[in-house]
């Protein structure tokens, strides 16, 4: 039996199964319903640039009439003439469509595709595709939309945690490396590139669950290593740096406040709190009143972790730059991320905030940044 020579096609399975589907009893379609469905579908099913034209083509012949199907009955030629495919492109995209149950066809005894007029030249029925189950499965576009959300969102949570991971891992064995050189790191070190070697870029693909393990539990061992090698912070030898009189009070040139300033770090009349809170709204964040500099400084080292800075980078730029200035670094970095998030609709050009932080302290230490004269830019910008 030669199905080709009257124009007739194999029965498919998905065709019956789209036949099924109607729409509600008295239910009308507009064309920009049809089509709003129908970009839904595009982007449930993830279909070709070449698909999605050719769909769209189709509902765009929709003439809206009161039908209980959505029949159209465009010619292979006009859409050739519309989308700039192939005549055998056009043709297997149909199938495909077909096979994907968005379209049923309605095929006339000669396998052509026309309108049915009565006596009067109103056209009463035709030939050619139904796009009702486009329509009739909203519902299932909108659930497929929404767990590919959900996906992607928890895709990038497992991202996000092997980065941490890795920036945690990078960082104890840096310091291994900085405090115990003599430390044999290269198990955990070889380890490191094995992971960052079998880590996939983010993209489509869903980050295997013993991989995100693996970085955790590889992030454990490292700061584990370190906090026993440091024996668990008692052996650690600290500086005596009070070379003062014993009988006299450890704190005597401390301010009352436990987050105290020495004198030997007040910083230049321009970097005031006023200033500083003027300039950086974020401070908000901190959740307590910014009166002084001894308040200033514990909000830097309060706020510090929302940059995803380790505590050795805190501890690098107090050492480099002073814990006034290592604070307000801290205060304005966080409010550059903050700006830059809200600039540009919720993406931030500063991928590393803790990064930029140590940049940042290295570029002030050398004279090469003015933490006074950007924060007076930033303090114009926000009140222009």
């Amino acid at each position: 039996m030669q199905l080709a020579s009257s124009g007739g096609r194999r029965l498919r399975h998905a065709a019956l199964a789209a036949r099924k589907l109607a729409l509600d009893t008295g239910r009308t379609v507009t064309r920009k319903e049809l089509s709003a469905a129908a970009r839904e579908a595009g982007k449930a099913l993830d279909l070709r640039p070449a698909q999605r034209a050719v769909l769209s083509e189709l509902v765009a012949c929709w003439g809206e009439q009161e039908w209980e199907r959505l029949l159209v009955w465009p010619s292979n030629d006009y859409l050739i003439s519309r989308t700039g495919l192939t005549e055998r492109a056009i043709r297997r995209i149909l199938r495909q469509l077909v096979d994907l149950q968005l379209i049923a066809p309605k095929d006339s005894p000669n396998g052509k595709r026309y309108a049915v007029k009565d006596l009067a030249g109103q056209v009463v029925d035709a030939f050619g595709f139904d796009l009702t189950p486009v329509y009739a499965r909203r519902g299932d576009w909108a659930v497929m939309l929404l767990e590919q959300k959900q996906l992607r969102e928890v895709r990038k949570r497992a991202f996000d945690e092997v980065t941490i991971c890795r920036r945690a891992t990078e960082e104890a064995l840096n310091a291994l490396a900085e405090h115990f050189p003599d430390l044999d790191r290269s198990e955990l070190e070889a380890r490191l590139k094995s992971l960052q070697a079998a880590t996939p870029t983010r993209s489509q693909v869903t980050l295997p669950a013993d991989l995100l393990d693996a970085w955790q539990l590889l992030r454990t061992e490292a700061e584990e290593t370190f906090y026993e090698m440091g024996n668990a912070g008692l052996g650690v030898r600290h500086n005596n740096n009070n070379n003062g009189s014993p009988s006299e009070s450890c704190n005597k040139s401390f301010p009352k406040k436990a987050e105290a300033v020495r004198s030997t770090e007040q910083p230049s009349e321009h970097l005031s709190p006023e200033l500083i809170l003027e300039a950086c709204p974020t401070l908000s964040d901190y959740g307590e009143p910014v009166q002084d500099l001894a308040d200033i400084v514990s909000a830097g080292r309060y706020l510090r972790a929302s940059l995803g800075a380790h505590e050795s980078a805190w501890s690098e730029a107090v050492e480099d730059i002073g814990t006034v200035r290592a604070a307000i670094a801290v205060i304005y970095v966080l409010q550059l991320y903050e700006d830059d998030v809200a600039r540009n609709g919720g993406e931030s050009r500063i991928k590393n905030p803790g990064g930029y932080f140590r940049a940042l302290t290295r570029m002030v230490k050398s004279g090469k940044i003015d933490l006074a004269v950007e924060l007076l830019a930033m303090r114009r910008r926000r009140m222009t």
